[in-house]
């Protein structure tokens, strides 16, 4: 089993969850802040199989897109989302 832990701009997050549920993935969702713009984003939290790891980041690609941002003189080209992929020894649903 892994945990996803993915972090998408809020942009995107409702658009994101509503494709997971449409998938079967329940998700659960928390506010975050991202420290490199200091934007709001979505952190999600989604268990399942290890079999379905690629089908569920596909649903999040499936859902975003990069975009560009004037930070200073520059622009700069943030994702949408950062995925970590964590193993799971156990999980328990009380």
């Amino acid at each position: 089993m892994k945990l996803i832990i993915a972090i998408v701009q809020d942009e995107f997050s409702t658009k994101v969850i509503k494709s997971l549920m449409a998938h079967k993935y329940g998700t659960t969702k928390l506010s975050s802040t991202g420290g490199f713009l200091k934007s709001g984003n979505t952190t999600l939290l989604i268990g399942v199989e290890d079999r379905k790891v690629d089908e569920v980041i596909k649903v999040i690609e499936e859902q975003c897109e990069n975009s560009k941002v004037q930070k200073n003189k520059d622009g700069v080209t943030v994702g949408a989302a950062n995925i970590f992929i964590l193993d799971m020894n156990e999980f328990k649903k009380i």
